[in-house]
């Protein structure tokens, strides 16, 4: 991490640039963008300025520094998605994880990656990697495991009902580092249905492969 990224530039840190909402997504895609291209060591201010044809002076004034632009794009570009999944069937639902996980498996997956060293010397960046990416994710999982247990589809004491999130979010970074391939919708589909399924006691359908 080079003295430009981590040092606020004093003459600017009293007030912050006018940017809109837009302009500021601008910002946040580009450092994401750039975080999964080359990794958390490699991104710059002079580099995000570049690619989003600013001043690195407006990247100071309105965020101060690398790490706090980061934690910025992250809050800025969450995703609320499983929480909307509701079908009525758990079985169901935990497909539409594995669908939804998949899609953006190839976004957010070397994101983590990219972050994964850093976050754990910055425990701000780490917070904002699990508030981000992480927690929401896992509180949609288990909300759903424990509308399956109301329902009777699942024992509500069931010994892998705690393990369905791990499970899920587990095999994102198992994966490439096992196979050399990220996961996709397909991949996540056939993990639930042969895999989570049943654990929980639920039976895949025979027509799935």
């Amino acid at each position: 991490m080079s003295p430009q990224d981590t040092a606020h530039e004093p003459a600017h840190t009293s007030r912050r640039s006018k940017i809109t909402p837009e302009r500021a997504q601008e910002f946040y895609t580009a450092v994401l963008d750039m975080l999964r291209e080359s990794g958390y060591e490699a991104l710059t201010m002079e580099g995000v300025a570049a690619r989003t044809r600013c001043g690195k002076s407006t990247l100071y004034r309105q965020w101060g520094s690398k790490p706090e632009l980061v934690v910025a794009a992250l809050h800025g570009t969450r995703r609320v998605v499983l929480p909307r999944i509701d079908t009525g069937t758990l079985a169901e639902d935990l497909r539409e994880v594995a669908r939804a996980i998949g899609a953006g498996s190839g976004r957010d997956t070397p994101l983590m990656h990219a972050l994964g060293h850093a976050a754990l010397q910055s425990p701000e960046l780490m917070a904002a990697l699990r508030e981000s990416l992480i927690v929401p994710e896992i509180a949609a999982i288990e909300a759903m495991v424990r509308r399956g247990a109301a329902r009777g589809e699942i024992p509500a004491d069931a010994p892998a009902a705690e393990f369905v999130a791990v499970q899920l979010l587990g095999v994102l970074r198992a994966r490439p580092l096992l196979e050399g391939e990220f996961v996709d919708e397909a991949y996540l589909v056939r993990f639930v249905d042969h895999a989570i399924l049943p654990a929980l006691g639920l039976g895949a359908p025979a027509s799935r492969s």
